[in-house]
């Protein structure tokens, strides 16, 4: 993949945080793997606001592995691999990014596999995890839930992978969304792709993904996930379909207290508070959906123009 007038046809974007015992062995390993390879790309680290000088000993690493294109970023602070994300692949105008970990759990020679397969078309293409690894279990549960709601048709959302700039370009990451990449990429019709890869034991350091507190937020995130897919365009369905409900079933008690009242002969206060309960909450919740929809129409539009701008500009 090389690119006309000198420009780098790819870049590996590398998320980094308290990984400064790795760095001589990734750039040892990059620069070696874009020599054998004849790679024409660069390498952009972001430092995520490392305390252990992750940034200083990623340069004196590029400059011992004799790196031709190498870029150093550092947040002031810890924000997230998914703000990490996005930082690197705004410091670069690559048309092609692949995201790989300090951590080195993937072998650098992997890279060349991801660029073949991105010039067989696919716009992403997502590495699946073989061979034993100690969260297997807990990963593949949580993998096999996301391919079940989501349909996404890759096995592996938290792996290396390589994509085109212009698929970034098109989603709004929250943080820690960088799990779903992929599901936003092929809700938004992008093209995806799958590949094997091994899955290497860590070198040095300590996982930063661990703990029964990472279930809970992934969890977590993928119903947000979920619920901005399904209901986002149109929110009407979720608010307006509940406000109905709530109000439909405040009409049915309504009219069992009137017959209670009246053709049983006996009151039953309670059940008037629960009609007044459920006709308000079924009330707001209809409004809620109608300004949601203004809301969505709006952010249509908003979208629509940012295309607009970023085709009269052309190709980063």
């Amino acid at each position: 993949m090389i690119e006309p007038d000198g420009a780098v046809s790819f870049a590996v974007i590398v998320p980094a945080y308290n990984e400064a015992v790795n760095m001589p062995d990734l750039f040892a390993d990059l620069s070696a793997t874009f020599s054998r390879f004849s790679l024409d790309g660069e390498v952009v680290l972001i430092d995520d606001g490392s305390e252990d000088g992750t940034s200083e000993a990623a340069r004196e690493a590029a400059a011992a592995a004799g790196l031709a294109r190498v870029s150093i970023l550092r947040h002031r602070s810890n924000r997230g691999k998914t703000s990490a994300i996005v930082t690197a692949a705004r410091a670069t105008t690559a048309p092609v990014l692949v995201l790989f970990d300090a951590d080195l759990q993937h072998a650098t020679d992997e890279i060349p596999r991801f660029l073949a397969a991105i010039d067989e078309g696919y716009d992403l293409v997502a590495g699946r995890k073989i061979g034993a690894y100690s969260k297997k279990f807990v990963s593949s549960v949580y993998n096999g839930l996301s391919r079940l709601v989501f349909r996404v048709p890759v096995h592996d959302l938290n792996s290396m992978k390589a994509f085109r700039r212009s698929v970034l370009l098109d989603l709004r990451l929250r943080e820690d969304w960088h799990r779903y990449l992929a599901v936003l990429a092929h809700a938004n019709g992008f093209r995806i792709g799958e590949i094997d890869i091994e899955l290497l034991p860590r070198r040095h350091g300590e996982s930063k993904y661990s703990g029964r507190r990472r279930i809970l937020v992934g969890t977590l995130d993928l119903l947000s996930v979920w619920f901005q897919l399904v209901f986002s365009r149109k929110p009407m369905l979720f608010f307006g379909l509940t406000g109905f409900g709530l109000f439909a079933l405040g009409g049915i008690v309504g009219l069992a207290a009137l017959y209670l009242r009246f053709v049983q002969g006996t009151g039953f206060r309670p059940l008037l508070t629960l009609v007044s309960l459920l006709l308000v909450l079924g009330g707001l919740l209809f409004v809620a959906g109608l300004i949601a929809e203004l809301v969505a129409a709006l952010r249509d539009e908003v979208e629509e123009l940012r295309r607009e701008i970023r085709d009269q500009q052309g190709p980063e």
